[in-house]
């Protein structure tokens, strides 16, 4: 049986839109080169150019890209480095610029794979900067939630993008505990592309333990790395100069291997001077709090919760 192939949708999302002619062409000269069986956990079809060779590589829109300023601080610090993707490089085709990573799947068979956006905050403060009332997200938010708007919105019948944004946070577990499984895939199964809405204690841990198959020792194992990274992320200087939005951690194993890495940096942007933040205090706008390590203290109890149960009784979601 060939390898499955597929990356998580934060660590491989588009900066910008392609062109149809260069997806034609990009396509085209690829077929050939896609590993068998590779197909992506979630996203846009066009967001990567899959190769043979371990690396993947996801085009940015230039070399002042955020996220390649990003992967070039990180790769100058030992530790830090170890816990993200390997930045190997620049790579210009066709007039477009990509970044180049190691395949975090290269090496696994069959594999069961996690992917967990971090964060309370998963906007930029810039995207919802703009207070202008808007009905189309207002008619967005009543066709998931009736009751949601108050009463002068209902009588304004229009919502600001940031009063929205807030609420769709609210709809997941990103904002009451600071990250949300975005998708998995077990062994054997179909990609699962949408939980955002798993969002209570007992739902996360049930599916965790789903994932996780009462395998103590990659319970164990995954603690100890989850542990070592937040260390990492405390001590790290780019972590201490840098707001980090809408990261997301990518869990991997199978029967003789476990990794986890921290993916995805288009959103992150070095903070002002003046301004510091230790990724765990509540977000009012200015501050530039995002909950990265909220939701990683987070994360690692519901770990440690499903561990200290894993000897009795399964849970009973069904994936």
């Amino acid at each position: 049986m060939s390898l499955l192939k597929f990356l998580a949708i934060n660590a491989l999302e588009l900066s910008a839109p392609a062109t149809p002619l260069l997806l034609q062409q990009q396509q085209h000269k690829q077929t050939q080169l896609k590993p068998l069986g590779w197909m992506q956990l979630s996203g846009h079809p066009e967001s990567i150019v899959p190769t043979t060779t371990g690396i993947v590589r996801k085009r940015i829109v230039g070399i002042e890209d955020s996220e390649v300023l990003a992967y070039q601080l990180i790769s100058q610090e030992p530790k830090t480095s170890q816990i993200v993707p390997a930045y190997l490089g620049l790579r210009e085709l066709q007039s477009q610029h990509y970044i180049e990573l190691q395949d975090l799947l290269a090496g696994f068979k069959d594999p069961c794979v996690m992917d967990i956006k971090l964060g309370s905050r998963t906007f930029l403060e810039s995207e919802v900067s703009n207070k202008t009332l808007r009905p189309d997200l207002y008619q967005k938010m009543i066709a998931v939630d009736a009751s949601a708007p108050t009463e002068a919105e209902h009588e304004a019948q229009a919502i600001t993008k940031l009063r929205y944004m807030l609420f769709r946070e609210s709809l997941s577990s990103s904002h009451s505990k600071g990250f949300r499984i975005e998708a998995l895939r077990l062994r054997g199964r179909p990609p699962l592309k949408d939980l955002k809405t798993c969002r209570s204690g007992e739902q996360i841990s049930q599916t965790i333990e789903q994932f996780l198959a009462a395998r103590r020792s990659v319970q164990k194992e995954l603690l100890k790395r989850l542990k070592h990274m937040r260390l990492v992320i405390e001590q790290s200087a780019f972590f201490n100069r840098h707001e980090i939005v809408g990261s997301s951690i990518f869990i991997v194993y199978d029967d003789h291997r476990v990794g986890a890495w921290l993916i995805d940096f288009a959103k992150s942007r070095q903070l002002p001077p003046q301004l510091s933040v230790n990724h765990r205090s509540p977000w009012t706008p200015g501050n530039r709090e995002e909950g990265l390590l909220r939701g990683m203290d987070e994360l690692i109890h519901a770990f440690e919760e499903v561990y200290a149960r894993s000897s009795s009784h399964r849970g009973c979601l069904k994936i």
